[in-house]
């Protein structure tokens, strides 16, 4: 399978067997991506809309040939396909799947932003993420990833 572009991906879950879903997720994406590494699993509480359950958040580092559009399309497939629904923003969700990061690069589209605009912002992406890629770069911040989980944790 052609490697030729590098992705670390954001994965959540609060439905159902959450532990499952993670695990089913990443096979899928094994379907056409290698995974070249997977943090540990944190569980988290639910940012934005709290009336929910705990989630569990992970990120992987995957290898693949496909363009961000072309990933946002499978990972969106395999987000359905797992039973996701989209009524409340910030909601309740058996699976979702962000893309955090790609190549070093920033990629706008109207479907898609790279890296992920709440990347920065958030510690159950942050922390999952500095233990597989401590020092990948975020390409607007000009920091690395274990900076960024450094400063956010300060503020806390």
């Amino acid at each position: 399978m052609p490697e030729n572009n590098r992705y670390f991906l954001g994965l959540g879950s609060n439905l159902g067997d959450r532990q499952q879903t993670l695990q089913t997720a990443i096979e899928e994406i094994g379907e056409f991506a290698t995974v070249k590494s997977q943090s540990s699993i944190y569980e988290t509480d639910p940012v934005g809309y709290k009336d929910q359950g705990k989630f569990l958040n992970m990120a992987l580092e995957i290898a693949s040939e496909l363009t961000p559009l072309e990933l946002i399309f499978r990972t969106s497939e395999i987000e359905h396909k797992l039973g996701r629904e989209r009524t409340i923003k910030n909601g309740p969700r058996t699976i979702d799947i962000d893309i955090l990061l790609y190549n070093n690069r920033t990629f706008r589209h109207q479907y898609l932003q790279i890296p992920h605009p709440h990347l920065h912002k958030r510690a159950f992406v942050l922390e999952p993420l500095n233990e597989i890629a401590p020092e990948a770069i975020h390409p607007e911040q000009n920091q690395t990833i274990k900076q960024l989980w450094t400063n956010l944790k300060s503020k806390n």
